[in-house]
């Protein structure tokens, strides 16, 4: 049984769609470009593609104050960010952030302000409450343009006559720049990313180090949302991350269906930061979540045609962590779960079904006659067979009963299997 999904695209709001179909003309309204400047945009956006993927390591620090670099950067990387973003948001539980009016949030490595303006998008409930974001970015030129988006974004998706109540102070820094205020909620999108970019001490160092620098903006109210690209080392890097908030007594909300070891750690996967010596098997898979472009704006699907970086679909890895009070109501407790028995139960001990939650963490995979998928759960790595005719998709969470019998494994990966 469907439980919930993390990118049911009807839970994006109306208003937040109609931004996105025509981010755009927000952006050429802010930072105009004449036509040559736009008939040149493809180029520029296949140049920086380059500089932030295979030639990551010639890229400047500060490159997103480059007015060309910072064009390219909006009209594709943030308005895809947003894409996923928006619909990431628009399907978790942020209840558990319990923001309420006064509260001051800090979005980390915020660039153009694009978690910011994501949130806004995708909560409308949030927008009438007085926030306090506390944007840290090194580029002043990137936080200066996420300012004039978001307030543009605001003015066209508030009512009439209704004003704009989140403030937004810009802090020029990088992580570990003092903040006068606790977070209630910590955002932090892309940093680690761009972080690793200087970095050579193993993932498992930088997580503990980097978990320690996060908190220490927050108290025991505070919950934090880290989103990073769905690739191996990101995913390797969250996993940690996740391991490093249970240790502090936090419950994990999402994406996880419980809190026991992660069986999609990535361990044994090779690569920078890796395990250098282990080849990548069973327990090398690595958690991330996908979805189709076919509901992104037209316009922007285009626009990644002609810059030669086509998209068939979103992948990102997260986190969200919620404090302790809010353990019952997420996954931090067992969610395999008893059944009441029938009325004709007598009183001897009697069987009763057992059920657990699955969060589906791959695409569709072919078997012989059927269709599976790879699902974390707190019984470690699942091969979920769905019945014949069930339509299910990456990052849906299941409920299934279990068998009473001993459930069989996957001979290639080692999954218990679940029909």
């Amino acid at each position: 049984m469907l439980k919930d999904s993390l990118f049911n695209p009807k839970k994006l709001p109306k208003d937040a769609e109609e931004v996105l179909k025509n981010f755009d003309s927000i952006i050429q309204g802010i930072l105009p470009l004449n036509s040559k400047q736009i008939s040149k945009l493809p180029d520029d956006i296949r140049e920086l593609s380059h500089q932030l993927t295979d030639e990551r390591d010639t890229r400047r620090t500060a490159y997103m104050n480059e007015k060309v670099t910072l064009s390219a950067y909006t009209r594709y990387f943030m308005w895809w960010n947003l894409v996923r973003l928006t619909r990431l948001f628009s399907n978790i539980d942020l209840d558990k952030a319990n923001i309420k009016d006064g509260d001051a949030c800090i979005d980390l490595g915020s660039g153009p302000l694009t978690a910011v303006i994501a949130l806004w998008l995708s909560r409308p409930e949030l927008r009438t409450l007085n926030l306090t974001w506390y944007c840290v970015d090194i580029s002043p030129t990137a936080l200066s343009l996420g300012e004039d988006l978001f307030l543009s974004v605001a003015a066209r998706t508030l009512e009439e006559d209704i004003e704009n109540k989140w403030e937004i102070i810009r802090v020029k820094g990088q992580m570990g720049t003092s903040i006068k205020e606790k977070a209630k909620l910590l955002v932090c999108a892309n940093m680690f990313n761009e972080v690793f970019q200087s970095e050579s001490r193993p993932l498992d160092f930088l997580a503990k180090k980097y978990s320690e620098d996060l908190t220490r903006y927050g108290d025991k109210e505070t919950s934090y949302l880290i989103i990073e690209p769905g690739i191996p080392r990101s995913a390797r890097f969250i996993s940690l991350l996740r391991d490093t908030f249970i240790r502090k007594n936090m419950a994990i909300s999402a994406p996880c269906s419980h809190c026991e070891t992660c069986p999609m750690d990535g361990r044994l996967l090779k690569g920078p930061h890796m395990n250098k010596t282990a080849d990548a098997s069973r327990t090398g898979k690595w958690c991330n979540f996908a979805f189709p472009v076919k509901n992104a704006p037209e316009k922007l699907q285009k626009l990644s045609a002609a810059a030669k970086i086509p998209k068939e679909r979103v992948v990102l890895s997260f986190v969200y962590a919620t404090p302790m009070a809010n353990k019952n109501a997420a996954a931090g407790k067992s969610l395999v779960k008893n059944e009441r028995p029938s009325k004709e139960a007598d009183s001897k001990k009697q069987a009763v079904e057992k059920t657990t939650l699955l969060r589906i963490a791959s695409d569709p995979i072919r078997l012989k006659d059927k269709i599976g998928f790879y699902a974390c759960s707190e019984l470690g790595l699942v091969l979920y067979i769905p019945k014949k005719g069930q339509l299910t998709f990456s990052g849906d969470l299941v409920e299934v009963v279990l068998p009473k019998k001993e459930l069989r494994k996957d001979f290639k990966s080692g999954a218990l299997i679940v029909e």
